[in-house]
């Protein structure tokens, strides 16, 4: 994957300042105009995007095509929110001179250049072309994606999609970008560029805590729309257990293995009482596990974690 460079970076949020611009001064009904394009754009896209997903990311053919539909609504979607105008939570409230209260209007407007960063286990509704971007744009925002290097032609394929509806309206090319590289300092230096407005984040703990700590530390602290990592608890009553602790074993590893356990519902603790019940579900908690049919995982980054903790684990088991 290329590395983009600073130089690149810069003309490319100093392409997006000019195009917010250009945003202020449309319409909600050509922005849904626009958004509905988009959808049309990427429902058209053949069995070439799902086979690149597929190759990229080894999910089910089944479960990607299911995530494009969901991608493709999400444009109509928003679309239909901005046409309407729900999202600007307008409100007025008429002045009362009898006591001493003004006129007040308020409504919510766009805030400018927006970097996203696509998140490695949903390559489309959450990346690219995902809920994040269409969003924005509906808002009044230009979007800067930070391609996630797990998929990168994937994104490629998004970005080309919604770059040929910007050309086809003749916007300015500001009003999407797509900037591509591994590094790190990357998505730090978008964060705490001063013509960013906002942030928005799909993927682990560290990385979103990393963003959020760049954009409180500006002189101008910004938002950051993070999605993280989390524990999803599961609390297990005792006469559920007690009635049909195998089946919640079944159940709970179903969920558990999920898309290779990279979905966000993982549940990550199981909290009940001690008891017999509980032995009962632990032992078949085993046998289940035993059952789970290996596969690739999204991406080496997440199989590098994942035999590290390995290696971490087994290390304090010597060490008992």
């Amino acid at each position: 994957m290329e590395e983009a460079s600073t130089q690149n970076i810069d003309r490319r949020i100093e392409m997006a300042a000019e195009a917010f611009q250009f945003l202020k001064n449309t319409t909600i009904h050509d922005r849904a105009e626009f958004m509905n394009a988009v959808a049309d754009q990427i429902e058209a896209l053949g069995e070439e995007l799902l086979t690149v997903a597929h190759a990229e990311t080894s999910l089910p053919l089944a479960r990607l095509t299911g995530e494009k539909a969901r991608t493709v609504g999400q444009w109509r979607s928003y679309a239909k929110a901005v046409a309407s105008g729900i999202y600007t939570e307008a409100r007025l409230d008429l002045a009362q001179p009898e006591k001493q209260k003004g006129d007040l209007r308020k409504y919510n407007v766009g805030i400018g250049p927006v970097v996203i960063f696509g998140a490695s286990n949903f390559p489309f509704a959450f990346s690219t072309a995902g809920g994040d971007t269409a969003s924005a744009i509906g808002a009044g925002c230009p979007v800067i994606i930070k391609a996630h290097p797990a998929h990168p032609q994937t994104s490629q394929m998004m970005a080309d999609a919604i770059t040929a509806v910007v050309k086809a309206f003749e916007w300015p090319e500001g009003v999407f970008s797509h900037i591509t590289g591994t590094s790190y300092e990357i998505g730090a230096y978008l964060t705490q560029h001063p013509d960013i407005r906002a942030v928005a984040f799909t993927g682990s703990f560290n990385g979103g805590k990393a963003l959020f700590d760049i954009a409180n530390r500006r002189k101008d602290p910004i938002p950051v729309f993070a999605e993280m990592g989390s524990i999803n608890p599961v609390f297990a009553f005792q006469k559920l257990l007690e009635n049909k602790a195998e089946t919640l074993a079944k159940e709970y590893i179903a969920s558990l293995t999920l898309g290779v356990g990279q979905f966000c519902t993982n549940p990550g603790v199981f909290i009940s009482l001690k008891g017999k019940p509980l032995d009962r579900f632990i032992n078949a908690l085993k046998e289940e596990i035993q059952n789970v049919v290996p596969a690739k995982m999204l991406h080496k980054g997440i199989l590098e974690s994942f035999e590290k903790i390995k290696i971490l684990q087994q290390n304090r088991q010597m060490l008992k």
